[in-house]
């Protein structure tokens, strides 16, 4: 996988993102945007093709990476067309078979010659220390990728735990409701989420009675790394207050940005989305 701007490998072969979304690389950014909230729509956020589309859609989304992402294509594109004009130039060599009779000294046939030994020594070392480095980096990748996703798999975990204390309150408890989010929370995100409840629940929340309860209902990685990942919850909110009695109940996605710091993986940000 290559660890450019597209965020992988480019090839004649393989399928760009443009492809992916199914629009033309001339499309513009409301074109993009579109087509990627299409493909989307009906699919699960743990569903693979999920993410893959996520991934589209940042890098042709974001100007700089779009651009760097086209320069690959076309570099691709023009190094395919001088191989294949490489190969349309090349003569083909008849091979003609061997004279018995046309042998050197030691019986090799003539316009060939034995390799030394030493040589082939050499070559048998060279070809042990390039097995022996390329087994290095596969089991160093093996592991940095075993990182990644443990990583991953413990930011989701921990996003979906969050989740619903940040997004519960009860009006008639809400110092209690406070402090059980921000356990969850970076320092920098807990003083947003300190003002925001500050100024408008206890405002308003004691005076309409409300209780908000959040549930998940599932959830699925956007992007991941060893410190930081986005992470996809679907949530269901139910809001009873003075004036409803039977929870009114949404669903909406919300965003988590997940960081782990010292170790726990806190909530550093989120962005909800009936």
């Amino acid at each position: 996988m290559s660890a450019g701007p597209g965020s992988r490998a480019v090839s004649p072969a393989t399928p760009s993102w443009y492809d992916l979304l199914d629009v033309d690389p001339s499309a513009s950014e409301a074109e993009i945007r579109a087509a990627w909230k299409a493909a989307i729509a009906d699919l699960d956020p743990t569903d693979r093709r999920f993410r893959v589309h996520n991934q589209a859609a940042e890098v042709l989304l974001d100007g700089e990476r779009r651009a760097a992402y086209d320069a690959e294509l076309a570099a691709a594109a023009q190094a395919a067309q001088a191989d294949e004009a490489a190969q349309a130039d090349e003569p083909v060599q008849p091979v003609e078979p061997a004279d018995p009779e046309d042998t050197d000294p030691v019986g090799e046939p003539a316009g060939r010659r034995r390799v030394p030994g030493a040589l082939l020594a050499v070559l048998a070392v060279l070809t042990l220390v390039c097995a022996g480095a390329s087994l290095w980096l596969w089991q160093e990748r093996d592991a940095s990728d075993s990182e990644v996703e443990a990583a991953t798999s413990a930011a989701r975990a921990a996003a979906e735990t969050a989740v619903v204390p940040v997004l519960s309150y009860d009006a008639a408890a809400l110092e209690e409701s406070r402090e059980a989010a921000v356990s969850y929370l970076t320092p920098s995100y807990r003083k947003e989420y300190e003002q925001f409840f500050g100024g408008v629940m206890e405002e308003n929340a004691p005076r309409t009675g409300t209780v908000v309860e959040a549930s998940v209902v599932r959830s699925g990685i956007v992007r991941s790394g060893e410190d930081r990942a986005e992470v996809l919850v679907v949530v269901d909110q139910a809001t009873t207050n003075k004036a409803a009695k039977e929870p009114t109940v949404i669903k909406y996605w919300v965003t988590v940005e997940m960081e782990r710091v010292a170790g726990d993986w806190l909530v550093d940000g989120m962005k909800t989305r009936a």
